[in-house]
């Protein structure tokens, strides 16, 4: 079902005239409010008045998350503070933490967009959603809620842990949508399986996963052992959420970005060149409707490509490809490119083990090392040396023959993986220690 026909499925040339008009409106107003943006254009030599096309948006500085940081909390605001009803902040790892901030509207607006997303995703107005994403700080888990609302579903607001529990509820409550993280939604699957609940005998149609990178391979793993269609959603907090792109059910092939509020370019990460439609890149996106927080050309460290072509399910937006790692995540093992999504798509295409890993980089006498660290499965889970043993040197092979870097392989006992109830920790890089 398309929640918004008007909008999801414009003609390009009348979604192009909206986006140039929004563009010129984000850009007059972050130059008068944001004195961030204002001295960035003006050191590039660009006027807000020069933005007379769509084309013209790539004359615009990019910003980065450093950017934000420097500005730490409220300087990248472009309303003042008493417009502001809700801030969230990301939840890195390192340096200060990116604050955003929504007006009203804002809240308005993404609402919308979410209920769009789980629309796409196969939710109607008569489903129950079982919401497992964070609530908090974090934009998951109160995107998701708004949406929902918004769409008219009901909506049990769950949130990550007491994973046990979580299964009671799936069982009494009889929710038909999931929302989480994918690593989750696995382990969801696997506590199930150990209190004796089958996922078959549960009422869920579809999931709908984000918040962290995914393969194909982990897709048919999910939809095996959830027994439903699991559904890709993207976004991120300094763009607004969750909500800014998804797949639909009728298709899978590629998140349609609603590009009535969002305008995507893929650019080469080294040089800042927007790539030609296909190419894969850095995404980068440019906000046209948000008030309290609008980026200009945010680089997200997303690597993905664009696909313009007519979708099965009638919406015109353009499509992502799904994620397939992030440039500041990439390791580089002997001069070799690797994600750990590629990992994962080697692991994933083995019987013989579960889809929980660590990759683990180190240093030894000056050169990089990578062992991967995976759980057997437990049909294959065995006390023979040699068995193990013929297991590892075949998950080695297919990924020196797969990714071209050798690598140590660790098989680990079943459940000995910690597992996350957000986003998983796939890489420990000792090399930054």
């Amino acid at each position: 079902m398309i929640f918004n026909i008007e909008f999801e499925t414009l003609p390009r040339e009348a979604l192009e005239a909206i986006q140039l008009r929004r563009l010129q409106e984000t850009v007059e107003r972050v130059y008068a409010t944001v004195p961030f943006y204002r001295r960035k254009f003006d050191e590039v030599g660009v006027s807000p008045g020069d933005i007379q096309t769509l084309q013209d948006l790539r004359r615009l500085p990019f910003t980065t998350k450093q950017d934000l940081r420097d500005n730490y909390p409220y300087g990248m605001f472009a309303v003042p503070m008493d417009n502001v009803v809700r801030i969230h902040a990301s939840s890195g790892t390192t340096g200060k933490p990116t604050v955003v901030g929504y007006t009203a509207r804002d809240i308005q607006t993404w609402a919308e967009l979410m209920a769009r997303a789980l629309s796409a995703g196969g939710a109607t107005r008569g489903d129950i959603i079982h919401n497992a994403y964070g609530y908090g700080l974090f934009t998951g888990g109160l995107g998701v809620h708004y949406g929902a609302e918004r769409l008219g579903a009901s909506v049990i607001p769950i949130s990550g842990g007491n994973t046990k529990r979580q299964v009671l509820i799936m069982k009494d409550f009889g929710p038909t949508i999931l929302t989480c993280t994918p690593s989750y939604a696995l382990h969801l699957a696997e506590v199930a399986a150990e209190v004796g609940v089958d996922f078959k005998d549960l009422r869920f149609k579809s999931g709908i996963f984000g918040a962290e990178p995914w393969s194909e391979e982990m897709r048919a793993e999910i939809e095996r052992k959830l027994n439903l269609d699991a559904i890709d959603i993207y976004g991120l907090s300094e763009v607004i959420g969750p909500g800014v792109a998804v797949e639909c059910v009728e298709a899978k092939k590629g998140l349609h970005i609603f590009e009535d509020h969002f305008i995507p370019e893929i650019i080469n990460p080294a040089t800042g060149e927007v790539m030609p439609n296909g190419e894969q890149g850095e995404l980068v996106f440019t906000s046209i409707t948000k008030e309290a927080f609008p980026v200009i050309r945010y680089r997200t460290r997303d690597v993905a490509s664009l696909d313009r072509s007519p979708c099965i399910c009638g919406r015109t937006f353009a499509r992502m490809r799904k994620v397939s790692g992030r440039t500041d995540d990439m390791l580089i093992i002997r001069g070799v490119n690797v994600f750990p999504s590629q990992i994962e798509s080697v692991l994933m295409d083995m019987e013989e083990v579960e889809p929980h890993y660590q990759l683990i980089v180190d240093r030894e006498d000056n050169l990089d090392t990578l062992t991967v660290m995976v759980e057997v499965g437990e049909g294959s889970f065995s006390d023979e040396i040699r068995v193990l043993q013929r297991i590892e040197k075949k998950i080695a092979k297919n990924i020196k023959e797969y990714l071209g870097v050798s690598a140590k392989v660790k098989l680990v006992e079943p459940k000995s993986i910690a597992r996350s109830e957000g986003k998983a920790q796939r890489v420990i890089d000792k090399r930054r220690i």
